[in-house]
């Protein structure tokens, strides 16, 4: 047989599709707070006339979505669905007066991963294998949790350590907008505490949030701080623009510096790779462009010389995003996992699960390798019957 004859498609888009999530969206220890009817991820279908359909996630406001799907309509009628970075880049290249980065970026992120989603569904294959083959089967999860005031951070940890977690992240709340060092310390020894000598630890100050009331000699203070607790790195320590004083931070701090998740675009990282301001890179594929624009970051990073761990606060369709592209990168080691988010535990036919060493296992199976439940989606969104094939 040829290898014309054994080509699958082209599948034509007929539509997209989005379902806003509503009802339990989980706490961001923001100062405006996100409400549990607050809409903060939507869910993409993308379908075709074959019959497959692919889906995807989004980090925006579900209405914002549903009002960028508009916007990109007239770009995206009859387009193959078997050609993910094309088809993303021709919806990229034909908005970028609108406000490259925004709205519209995200709503493409969505639509990108569900077109891969599609790829592989149509040929059998993981989307992993598609962006470059396997290097691992499992990866490790850190459990990302709010801070909280030290005694119920204690708590929290202990519980999701009970639940076969091994590495975790806390942040936002208090830390730092207290305005009180010793608070700040009492957390993050409250959280040692319960996750173990041994555990994996993280600390994200979410500077990233309304009015950020710190700076570098701020930030300092604390990394000095934070190394003491043999933290594994200080995320969003400063405000998310500020890159001279990255720098700076990463030059002095003795514990590694990440962040970037509020980056959008490849070519939004690029300074702050070939400048030096992280030791750690932290994309996040629902808002970035997708995994067509996660993997090149991805790759960018490691040409680098720096680490490249997804930011994954967002749903179960985007930690399987990560897991993938986790398979397809040679040193990924950790995905992140929010703890107790109903997004993330809720809406999938099987849940991920850890295994008896607290590890997730990458799915093999076609596409993205998982399939949402309608009939627990009915809960989160109007909507579901939307994304349905």
């Amino acid at each position: 047989m040829s290898a014309a004859a054994r080509s699958p498609g082209p599948l034509r888009i007929t539509r997209i599709e989005a379902a806003p999530l509503f009802g339990e969206s989980p706490k961001g220890g923001w100062s405006a707070e996100i409400r549990p009817e607050d809409s903060i991820h939507a869910l993409i279908a993308v379908h075709t006339d074959g019959g497959l359909t692919g889906y995807g996630s989004v980090f925006t406001d579900g209405r914002l979505v549903e009002a960028g799907l508009g916007v990109l309509r007239p770009l995206f009628l009859g387009e193959n669905a078997l050609e993910p970075e094309r088809v993303s880049e021709k919806l990229h290249q034909n908005t970028f007066w609108m406000g490259r980065g925004g709205t519209l970026t995200h709503v493409v992120s969505g639509v990108d991963i569900a077109l891969w989603d599609i790829f592989g569904k149509a040929t059998g294959l993981s989307v992993s294998r598609l962006i470059g083959g396997r290097y691992r089967e499992r990866v490790q999860p850190y459990c990302s949790l709010l801070m909280e005031e030290p005694a119920a951070m204690r708590d929290v940890v202990a519980a999701y350590r009970a639940r076969g977690f091994t590495a975790f992240k806390i942040g936002w709340g208090p830390f730092g907008r207290a305005m009180d060092a010793r608070l700040d310390e009492a957390i993050v020894r409250a959280a040692r505490e319960a996750a173990g000598p041994s555990a994996k630890l993280f600390v994200d100050a979410g500077a990233s949030d309304a009015y950020w009331p710190h700076g570098l000699k701020w930030a300092i203070r604390a990394a000095d701080m934070l190394a003491d607790y043999d933290v594994g790195w200080f995320e969003e320590a400063l405000k998310p623009d500020a890159l001279e004083d990255f720098k700076a931070l990463r030059a002095r701090s003795p514990v590694p510096i990440a962040g970037g998740e509020v980056l959008t675009r490849r070519q939004a990282f690029i300074p702050w790779l070939t400048q030096g301001a992280f030791d750690i890179v932290q994309p996040d594929v629902t808002k970035v462009g997708g995994l067509s624009e996660q993997r090149r970051i991805a790759w960018m990073a490691y040409d680098f010389g720096v680490r490249y761990v997804g930011h994954g606060w967002n749903t179960a369709l985007g930690v399987a995003a990560d897991l993938q592209l986790a398979a397809a990168l040679p040193d990924c080691d950790l995905v992140e996992f929010i703890g107790g988010s109903a997004y993330v535990d809720g809406i999938l036919e099987q849940a991920f699960t850890l295994d008896a060493e607290g590890w997730l296992r990458i799915p093999d199976a076609p596409g993205l390798g998982v399939s949402l439940d309608f009939d627990k989606l009915r809960r989160y969104t109007h909507a579901a019957d939307r994304l349905r094939a």
